[in-house]
């Protein structure tokens, strides 16, 4: 079919497939003003309109990567902020260990000096009673002995100065034997 409108069209002086002269001749002309109207106007503000665009996202490029470096700085400072609080940590940790050695050498010099305290006043309290004891121990040993000797005797001592006498040569005696048996033990 196509070959037939070929064969017509170049058979005669009217081509169906051409437009009248008048129609081109319009349609350049409306072809060339909407080409300037677009060329003069629409143009320009396109191009505008990509312009403030293409500035618009290079300013938030340029923004995020200020962001960006601002985030890494504050990342190395919390870093660095985080390394400071961590030896200050371990220091902390080794003063409270030096304080804690201090504390309990402290405290045993303190539980020593008090064990010696009380162990010279138990001494003392000790030797006090001997003391208590040995005075009681004397009178009492003192009466037995004038009462024995008042019996061995024969006669009453009621004179104290010769009953004390009496005693202290009777406890001399008892004394140097004690100390004659220990003698003779080592």
């Amino acid at each position: 079919m196509l070959h037939a409108v070929v064969s017509a069209a170049t058979e005669g002086e009217y081509n169906p497939l051409l437009p009248a002269d008048y129609d081109i001749i319009w349609s350049a002309v409306i072809f060339a003003v909407l080409l300037l109207f677009f060329w003069r106007y629409a143009l320009p503000r396109l191009q505008k309109l990509l312009d403030e665009r293409a500035e618009a996202i290079e300013g938030n490029i340029a923004k995020a990567d200020e962001a960006q470096r601002k985030a890494e700085a504050a990342l190395e400072e919390y870093t660095a902020q985080l390394a400071d609080a961590r030896a200050e940590a371990g220091r902390i940790r080794e003063t409270a260990r030096e304080d804690g050695k201090k504390i309990v050498a402290d405290a045993k010099e303190q539980a020593s000096t008090e064990a010696a305290r009380i162990t010279a006043s138990a001494q003392a309290q000790i030797e006090a009673e001997r003391q208590t004891a040995l005075v009681s121990l004397r009178s009492e040993v003192g009466t037995i002995a004038i009462d024995l000797a008042s019996g061995v005797v024969g006669e009453t001592l009621t004179d104290d100065q010769k009953a004390k006498a009496v005693v202290d040569r009777f406890l001399a005696d008892l004394e140097a034997s004690e100390q004659a048996a220990a003698g003779g033990k080592k």
